[in-house]
């Protein structure tokens, strides 16, 4: 059997042979924007939103490393091609593409200055492991609140989808040791929820929808995708300034992400969410989406969870 291939620098190579130089700003400070992104019948979903983001992310944290949307959409398709022939049928693949902001200058002397600029570009694939998360979509997600704040504005743009994620690894250690289970998510200073470290988060009561608003969170792909699907459910949708007490006495809470697409929140610090089980909104929406992509969402992640395993 073929082994798979990456794409790296403008070439396909063996996966096992991608490296990224120990010069290089994505390793030196953590310096390198990205995109995950999965297939639903090994194609890649929402391909062209993914890569207009991560554009935009390279214009707002002004990369040096050259790089465009048409190059990246080959080196997509060219790496799914290839590793879609090496999981069955049924599988997906999960799709990273990341941009490093250059290289380190103390490491390359003044001789390396017009070095500086040429960071890493590179796209790979792993097959998608369910088995991380299949179950919640029947027993729920855990959440918790931490003392952890999301990076200011002011340092980094929100709107930026980036590899800066040392305050995410804090606030999910400190969430898991008040609560066993739980991801975090975080709160300004001033007491307003943003988002969890894998995606966006929703709450309802009744017919009505809410998110924190554009430009305090990432915009992600699966949050635009469940707007969406809710609207053409004639749900009432709206961003607002959420706290911990909306999460604390909604009727369902719901967080959203590439891998997932939307999973229910079923506790909150340690307290049910309705009555602890996964509500009819969410599934109304799970439904929706998997109709939308012709794959039953939830079957087909029990399925293959259970054959990975």
């Amino acid at each position: 059997m073929p082994d798979p291939v990456a794409w790296l620098n403008g070439k396909l190579i063996d996966a096992a042979q991608a490296a990224v130089p120990v010069g290089d700003l994505g390793v030196v400070a953590g310096a390198s924007v990205t995109e995950f992104l999965r297939t639903f019948q090994h194609e890649p979903y929402r391909l062209a939103e993914h890569l207009l983001r991560l554009m935009t992310s390279l214009d707002l944290l002004e990369f040096g490393t050259q790089v465009d949307e048409s190059t990246l959409r080959d080196a997509v398709e060219a790496v799914v091609t290839h590793n879609h022939g090496l999981i069955p049928p049924h599988h997906e693949l999960g799709l990273i593409a990341f941009v490093t902001a250059g290289q380190n200058l103390t490491y390359l002397g003044e001789a390396g200055r017009g070095q500086v600029s040429q960071g890493t570009v590179c796209v790979h694939s792993f097959p998608l492991p369910f088995e991380l998360w299949a179950h919640r979509y029947t027993k729920g997600q855990h959440l918790a609140t931490v003392s952890v704040p999301p990076l200011p504005g002011s340092a980094v743009d929100p709107r930026a989808k980036h590899r800066n994620r040392l305050h995410w690894l804090r606030a999910d250690r400190e969430a898991r040791a008040k609560h066993d289970g739980s991801s975090s998510i975080l709160a300004t200073t001033d007491g307003l929820l943003t988002e969890t470290s894998s995606g966006n988060v929703f709450v309802l009561n009744g017919n009505r929808l809410r998110t924190p608003r554009e430009g305090s969170v990432l915009c992600g792909i699966s949050r635009t995708t469940l707007i969406e699907i809710a609207e053409k459910l004639d749900m009432t949708v709206e961003e607002a300034d959420l706290t911990a007490e909306d999460l604390a006495v909604a009727d369902e809470v719901l967080t959203t992400s590439t891998p997932y697409c939307v999973i229910p929140v079923t506790h909150f610090n340690g307290q049910p969410i309705g009555n602890g089980e996964p509500g009819p909104s969410f599934q109304r929406l799970i439904a929706a989406w998997s109709h939308s992509v012709g794959v039953d969402i939830v079957r087909q992640a029990e399925q293959c969870a259970a054959e990975r395993k």
